[in-house]
C-alpha cells in the first residue's frame, strides 16, 4: 500500500495551468473585494435592509473565496512532506502576501457591523442568520482591531518575520540528521526517525537515540532560539496594540473560551498531577529502574509483548474499530486509505510529529505522520483521522460557518483514539493488556502532565520575553523548571529533556500561541462524550455527529451545554481525570 498522499485532487503541480490560472484569478478576486469593501463597508447611516445587503454580500464572497484557500492547501501541504521544497516555500510566502490585503476590508467589516442594528438586520436576512455567530464576533472583535493600513502593515509584515522564522526552523530541524548506535550499527537518520526510536523494545537503542537527539539539537540552538525570541516578542508586540492583557487572554478569545473555563480545567489537573505520577513511578518500576523514570524512556514499551502493526494492518484495525462506533465512520477510514489521503512514512526533509488539513471546498482531508509501527502509531493515526472525520461533519456547513477553535479540534481526534486504545484493551490477552493499557496511560499523561508543563513553559517564556530576548541557557533552564513542576520527582533530574521548546512546533505558530492547553481540553471533553457513548450506544452517534457540525458557530461553553456539559465547573474536569486514575490504579496494580 502506498504510504505516500496523492495531492492531484488539489494541484498536479505547481506548474499546471490549472494552479497558475487559479493563483492568477485568487489576486483578481483579492483586488476585487477590496475595491468593493471601500466603496460599501464604508457606508454610514444605512437602512436596515441595505446594511443587510452589505453584510450578506461580503459573507457570500468570503464564502466563494475559500476555493482559492487550495492554493495555500496545496503549497502547505508539498512544504510539509519536504521543507526544502523550494517551489511550495515560495508559493506558501506569496500566498500568504497575496491574502494579507484581505486585512482591510475584514477590519472595515467589522467595523460595519458595530453601527448597525443587528436584531433588525438578522430579521431580515436568512443568509445573515444562518452566519449570526460569526456576525456577532466580529463586532465583539471590533474592540481589538487597529487602523486598517495598520492592520494590512502588520499582516503583511509577519510574511517577512514570524512566518518567516517559522519556516527558517522547520527547514532546520526537518534536516537534522544525527549518528545513533541502534544495536552496534551506526545509523545516519532523520529527526523524526530518531524521535520514534524513543518507543523501540531495547533500553540501549532508547538512551542513544535521547543522547544522539541532544547533541543534534546543539547544533542549531542559536537560530531555533533567535526564531523563538523574535516570534514570541511580535506576539507581546501585537498584544499591546491590540490591547490585550497578555497573549493568553488574547488565545482564549480567539479560542471562545473564558478564563473561568480554563481555570477550571487548569486547576483541576494541578490538583489530580501527583496521582497521575504514579503511572511514571510504576513504569519506571517495571522497566528495572530502581527510583526514577528516565526522560529516554517515557514512551518505552512494557511487558514481554511488542504490539507491532505494518500499515495495512494499521489501516485494517482502525476500520474495525471505527465501525464499532459507526459504520459510516469506518468507511470513511477506509476511503481514507484507499484514495491516499495520508502521508505516512518518516524520512529526510520531513516535518516531524502529524498533523491534519481538513480541505473543505473539496470536502477532503490530508494527513501527515511519521509511522513505525507501534500501537501508539496506530493511535496517531486514528487521532488524525479523528479530526478528519470532524472535518467531513462539516462539509453541509458554510466555509464560514466551519471554522472551529483549537480547543474543539482536538475533541474528535482524541475520542478516535479512545476507541483505538479502548477496543484494543477489550480484546487483549493477558500479557497484551499491560502493553494496551500502558499506551493509553502514556497518550494520556503526555496530554495532562507534559501539556501542563508546555503550559507552564510558555507563560513563563513570555513573562521573561518581556524583559527582552533570551539566551539558549535561559529558554532551556525555564523548560527543565517547567518539566520539574509537572513531573515532580517522577522523573529522572538527571535526564530532563531541556530542547522541547526546539522539538514542539507549536511554539514558532505566531497565530497559535498556547497551543498545549487545548489538548488537555479535547482529551478531557472527550472522555465525557465517551462515556455518554458507553451508556447509551448506536443512540449517541447521531448526537456526537450533530455536535461536531456546530462547532464553527459557537462558544466552547454553548458547545458544552450542547452536550449538557458545564465546562465552567471544575466537577466536570474533575470526572475526567478520575477515568484516567482509574486506569492508573489499575496499571499500578500490576
Amino acid at each position: 500500500m502506498n504510504t505516500r498522499w496523492c495531492l492531484d485532487e488539489l494541484y498536479t503541480s505547481f506548474d499546471s495551468a490549472e494552479f497558475k490560472n487559479d493563483f492568477e484569478a485568487m489576486k483578481l478576486a483579492v483586488a476585487e473585494i477590496g475595491v468593493w469593501a471601500a466603496e460599501n463597508l464604508k457606508k454610514t447611516n444605512v437602512s436596515d435592509e441595505e446594511a443587510a445587503a452589505i453584510i450578506e454580500k461580503y459573507i457570500n464572497g468570503k464564502n466563494d473565496f475559500s476555493k482559492y484557500y487550495m492554493l495555500a492547501y496545496y503549497a502547505n501541504l508539498v512544504a510539509s512532506a519536504d521543507t526544502q521544497d523550494e517551489a511550495a516555500n515560495k508559493y506558501v510566502d506569496l500566498f500568504r502576501n497575496a491574502v494579507t490585503d484581505l486585512t482591510g476590508p475584514a477590519v472595515m467589516f467589522s467595523k460595519f457591523v458595530g453601527q448597525c442594528n443587528l436584531e433588525k438586520v438578522l430579521a431580515v436576512s436568512e443568509v445573515c442568520r444562518k452566519h449570526e455567530f460569526m456576525i456577532r464576533e466580529a463586532k465583539q472583535q471590533a474592540q481589538y482591531l487597529l487602523a486598517e493600513d495598520v492592520e494590512v502593515a502588520l499582516a503583511k509584515f509577519k510574511t517577512t518575520a514570524s512566518n518567516a522564522w517559522n519556516i527558517m526552523k522547520e527547514g532546520l530541524t526537518s534536516t537534522l540528521m544525527m549518528d545513533v548506535d541502534v544495536n552496534g550499527e551506526i545509523k545516519t537518520l532523520p529527526l523524526s526517525a530518531v524521535r520514534s526510536l524513543a518507543h523501540d523494545a531495547d533500553k540501549t537503542v532508547r538512551k542513544n537515540a535521547y543522547e544522539a537527539e541532544i547533541k543534534a539539537y546543539e547544533k542549531v540552538e542559536k537560530p531555533v532560539a533567535a526564531a523563538l525570541n523574535s516570534i514570541k516578542g511580535e506576539v507581546l508586540t501585537e498584544c499591546t496594540l491590540r490591547g490585550y492583557a497578555s497573549p493568553l487572554d488574547m488565545t482564549l478569545n480567539d479560542s471562545r473560551m473564558s478564563r473561568k473555563t480554563l481555570d477550571a480545567m487548569m486547576g483541576s489537573i494541578k490538583q489530580y498531577l501527583p496521582s497521575l505520577r504514579r503511572f511514571y513511578a510504576k513504569k519506571a518500576q517495571l522497566l528495572g529502574h530502581e527510583k526514577y523514570l528516565p526522560y529516554y524512556d517515557l514512551f518505552a514499551p512494557v511487558g514481554n509483548v511488542n504490539m507491532r502493526f505494518t500499515y495495512e494492518e494499521s489501516m485494517d484495525y482502525i476500520v474495525k474499530n471505527f465501525n464499532i462506533f459507526s459504520p459510516e465512520m469506518g468507511s470513511f477510514a477506509k476511503k481514507a486509505f484507499e484514495e491516499r489521503w495520508l502521508d505516512a512514512e518518516p524520512r529526510e526533509g520531513k516535518r516531524g510529529g502529524a498533523f491534519c488539513m481538513n480541505i473543505h471546498p473539496i470536502k477532503q482531508s490530508r494527513v501527515l505522520s511519521n509511522f513505525t509501527g507501534s500501537l501508539n502509531d496506530v493511535a496517531t493515526l486514528a487521532h488524525e483521522l479523528g479530526h478528519a472525520w470532524h472535518g467531513h461533519c462539516l462539509n453541509d456547513e458554510t466555509f464560514i460557518n466551519a471554522g472551529y477553535p483549537m480547543p474543539i479540534a482536538e475533541t474528535a481526534s482524541t475520542f478516535c483514539e479512545t476507541l483505538i486504545f479502548d477496543s484494543a484493551a477489550k480484546t487483549a490477552t493477558d500479557s497484551e493488556k499491560l502493553v494496551v493499557l500502558e499506551g493509553q496511560l502514556t497518550d494520556a499523561t503526555q496530554v495532562i502532565v507534559d501539556i501542563y508543563a508546555r503550559y507552564v513553559f510558555e507563560t513563563n517564556l513570555f513573562k521573561q520575553r518581556e524583559k527582552g530576548p533570551l539566551s539558549v541557557n535561559e529558554i532551556k533552564e525555564l523548560m527543565v523548571a517547567a518539566q520539574k513542576e509537572a513531573y515532580g520527582d517522577s522523573l529522572d533530574p538527571t535526564t530532563p529533556h531541556p530542547y522541547m521548546w526546539i522539538n514542539k512546533p507549536h511554539y514558532y505558530m505566531p497565530s497559535r500561541n498556547f497551543y498545549n492547553f487545548p489538548y488537555a481540553y479535547g482529551l478531557m471533553f472527550a472522555l465525557g462524550l465517551y462515556s455518554e457513548f458507553l451508556k447509551t450506544g448506536s443512540a449517541f452517534v447521531p448526537k456526537y455527529n450533530s455536535l461536531l457540525s456546530v462547532t464553527g458557530r459557537m462558544s466552547l461553553e454553548e458547545i458544552g451545554r450542547e452536550a449538557e456539559i458545564d465546562v465552567t465547573s471544575k466537577d466536570f474536569w474533575v470526572s475526567s481525570l478520575k477515568l484516567i486514575e482509574k486506569k492508573v490504579d489499575e496499571f499500578c496494580a500490576h
